[in-house]
C-alpha cells in the first residue's frame, strides 16, 4: 500500500513553527486530528511516550517518527507530515535537530507494524527522502510516495 493513501491533505503542515519538541508533536497531532485520524488525546499520548522513553522517535538525522501505542484515541490508520521552518532539539545526541516530524497512528499492532515497515522502506532510500523533504505540496509528497511504492 502506498503511504500516500494514509496521508490525507488535511494532515500535511509545511514550514510549520514549533518552539520545542513538544510543540512539534502538538503540530503533528493536530494534523492527525484535523484529518479525522485521531482524537486530541492521542497527541497527549505521543508526548507522554517521549517523556517516558526519551527521544527514541528521532530515527534518522533530522527526522522524528511521532507515535504511540494503538489506543481508543485512534479513529483510523493514518499519517501526518510536518516540515518545520526552524529545526528543534529532541534530545537525540546523534540525530538532532529535527526538521521533519511524521506522525503515525494505527488501529492495532499489525497495522502499526505495516505502516512503520513501509515508511522505513521508503525513507531509508536517501534520494527518496531528499525528494520528500523538497516536496512543497501535498501533491508533490503523494507523487514521491507513489513512485517509491511502484
Amino acid at each position: 500500500m502506498s503511504l500516500s493513501q494514509w496521508l490525507p491533505a488535511e494532515a500535511v503542515r509545511l514550514h510549520a513553527s514549533a518552539d520545542d519538541w513538544r510543540d512539534a508533536l502538538k503540530v503533528s497531532g493536530e494534523a492527525l486530528v484535523a484529518a479525522g485520524v485521531t482524537l486530541p488525546a492521542y497527541t497527549d499520548e505521543m508526548i507522554a511516550t517521549v517523556e517516558k522513553l526519551g527521544p527514541y522517535i528521532v530515527i534518522a538525522p533530522g527526522l522524528a517518527l511521532a507515535h504511540s501505542r494503538p489506543s481508543p484515541a485512534v479513529q483510523r490508520a493514518g499519517l501526518s507530515w510536518v516540515s518545520l521552518a526552524t529545526p528543534v532539539e529532541f534530545g537525540s545526541a546523534e540525530n538532532d535537530p529535527v526538521d521533519l516530524v511524521i506522525g503515525l497512528a494505527a488501529l492495532d499492532h499489525d497495522g502499526h507494524i505495516e505502516m512503520m515497515s513501509e515508511l522505513a522502506r521508503v525513507i531509508s532510500d536517501e534520494d527518496t527522502l531528499a525528494a520528500l523533504r523538497a516536496a512543497d505540496s501535498v501533491d508533490a509528497l503523494h507523487a514521491v510516495f507513489d513512485a517509491a511504492s511502484a
